[in-house]
């Protein structure tokens, strides 16, 4: 009768869940799988699962799955440089999820009685940042003349506020402003611009940094055919996947401005590359000054610049390649208070990828040339990677959830256009340098005023 009583209890128990008899290392690998949003729920079902889901080891792997293992080096840094002593993975997690404010901080150069061999002022030049080096090359200045020096800093982890330029030896592509420059791998792909004569230029030149700074690489890069990008100068470019740049409009002959976007497919060994146009059903308008951001593989984000007729645009697009499938889609965003939407058309501003899934968007012009000094963020978890359902060649989100004006603290620079901007390999320090300030007379040429601080801004985490 006993073992019959025993045999009916235990009949009348659940047995427990399969995931209850994982170990806690099993569990841990399937939760570096999961979304950060069900690793949350996760952990409110049991005191075991809420100590594993909370635990310090969990969320650092999770920071370096989400945002790379240099921010975790650079946040571990930080905070070593201060006191030592580190907060919880899981509350810096969230403290970048709600990224609200940055800090501006002014860059000194090491030899202060070397402040003479400094570059010289500039705007539509380029920023790049290549094998902990900053690499700053040619751009226009006071009178008219276009540079074809090539400056480099090398970028430490203890310190990001002083550094120390110096003037690279190398064979230049020639003067220029209004060119890009991409990274890809260790190596920077500038095409096009300006030169001195007014001649818009499409030639693409690789670059590597060598002798510790003290050189730059560059050679003429190969085309494979016949087929290239028209020439032009203030158009836009990003890396779309490992070896790939995309190119998109800018200022052609004659002063046209372009819509066209054109695809760079760089060899293994850098050496030739082969270009084509990409064939979309969305119109994307022609304009000068807008940016290209690398966001996930094979898709970037376009946004703002000035079109035709002059107006400055806010518009954004994603140009989104799947399966041998390359198209534009413009992207709608719905904001609740159209106030909040007003200020963000520009031209001549900068758009950095940063850490935490961000696109930085600092400065610019607005149509009556006034420089702005506003940081806005958007959100690119807000723009699906896939399954994207297209009305037209477009798709609405919710403004309000993917902009976000960020408050800046301490040094305040000043507003500026046609800067140049680049993130280190962490994502949390984005330095710019150069550019255009207010109080012009515009109509002049020889009074336009160039910029050559150099500063950086660093995302607040309370660190």
């Amino acid at each position: 009768m006993a073992e019959i009583a025993s045999t009916s209890a235990g009949r009348g128990q659940s047995p427990p869940a399969p995931i209850m008899n994982l170990a806690d290392d099993h569990l841990f690998t399937v939760l570096l799988l999961l979304p950060v949003d069900s690793i949350l729920s996760f952990s409110a079902t049991c005191k075991r699962f809420r100590n594993l889901a909370c635990s310090d080891s969990l969320w650092e792997s999770l920071w370096r799955r989400e945002w790379g293992p240099s921010s975790v080096e650079s946040v571990k840094s930080s905070s070593s440089a201060r006191d030592g002593l580190l907060l919880p993975w899981m509350v810096l997690f969230k403290r970048v999820c709600k990224l609200d404010s940055v800090s501006c901080h002014r860059i000194t150069d090491v030899d202060d009685e070397e402040s003479s061999l400094l570059p010289l002022p500039r705007a539509s030049h380029s920023l790049n940042f290549v094998t902990d080096y900053l690499v700053l090359f040619g751009g226009g200045r006071e009178g008219g003349r276009h540079l074809d020096d090539t400056w480099t800093a090398y970028v430490g982890e203890s310190n990001q506020k002083t550094l120390k330029w110096k003037k690279a030896e190398s064979v230049t592509p020639g003067g220029r402003f209004g060119h890009t420059c991409v990274v890809i791998g260790d190596s920077l792909v500038l095409f096009g611009g300006i030169n001195d004569r007014g001649e818009r230029l499409n030639d693409t030149w690789i670059g590597r940094v060598g002798c510790h700074g003290k050189q730059l690489l560059w050679k003429l890069l190969t085309v494979v055919g016949a087929l290239k990008p028209p020439p032009r100068g203030a158009h836009a470019a990003s890396c779309i996947s490992e070896k790939t740049m995309v190119v998109q409009g800018g200022i052609g002959l004659s002063g046209v401005r372009l819509g066209d976007t054109w695809i760079l497919e760089l060899s293994e060994d850098l050496n030739s590359g082969t270009w084509h146009e990409v064939v979309s059903n969305a119109l994307l308008p022609p304009r000068s000054g807008h940016t290209l951001t690398y966001i996930r593989e094979n898709q970037v984000v376009l946004f703002g610049g000035r079109g035709l007729g002059y107006d400055v645009l806010g518009d954004v697009w994603l140009l989104d390649i799947q399966e041998q499938c390359e198209r534009w889609i413009q992207i709608f965003y719905d904001f609740q208070d159209l106030e909040e939407s007003a200020s963000l058309p520009r031209v001549g501003h900068s758009a950095t990828l940063i850490l935490g899934g961000r696109i930085l968007i600092y400065g610019g012009e607005d149509t009556f040339r006034h420089k702005k000094d506003d940081f806005w963020a958007l959100d690119v978890k807000t723009i699906p990677s896939k399954g994207l359902q297209l009305d037209g060649g477009s798709v609405c989100l919710n403004g309000s959830k993917a902009w976000k004006r960020l408050d800046g603290v301490s040094y305040k620079p000043k507003g500026r256009s046609f800067h140049r901007a680049c993130a280190d390999s962490s994502g949390r320090y984005v330095y710019v340098f150069g550019g255009m300030v207010d109080g012009l007379h515009l109509a002049v040429t020889s009074s336009l005023r160039f910029e050559s601080e150099l500063f950086m801004v660093e995302l607040l985490l309370g660190l």
